[in-house]
């Protein structure tokens, strides 16, 4: 049962994702449309149009393999050869920072709203 749950879940994150390409064809702003589906989930839980519930073990489990959905991209820069033996070591450098980056980011977010939380809470 707790599998259907996330399966329904990561389908309903993935409705948010495709408003956001409905948004971007809409607005000509340079804005991947993940990042218009991301902000309007946003607006969605902050006004209280959708539960946290309706979405929070589907976010878990993404964010759980998050590591697999970018070993095909990491596979893909393989073939290209010519790249990697002219700009290899800035290209892994350059992707180690920003993996440290996103990862801080994350923890910083994670950690302010837990405290929200823990403060709210008491």
């Amino acid at each position: 049962m707790k599998i259907g749950v996330i399966i329904l879940q990561v389908c309903f994150l993935h409705v948010f994702l495709f408003l956001g390409m409905a948004l971007k064809h809409i607005l000509p702003l340079p804005i991947p449309a993940s990042m218009f589906g991301l902000f309007l989930l946003f607006l969605a839980l902050y006004c209280k149009v959708i539960k946290l519930e309706w979405v929070e073990q589907g976010a878990k489990w993404l964010m759980a393999e998050l590591l697999l959905f970018f070993i095909p991209s990491a596979v893909g820069i393989v073939n290209y050869e010519q790249i990697i033996s002219i700009q290899g070591l800035e290209i892994v450098v350059l992707i180690a920072i920003s993996t440290m980056i996103v990862m801080g980011m994350t923890a910083i977010t994670a950690e302010r709203i837990l405290a929200r939380k823990r403060s709210e809470r008491h």
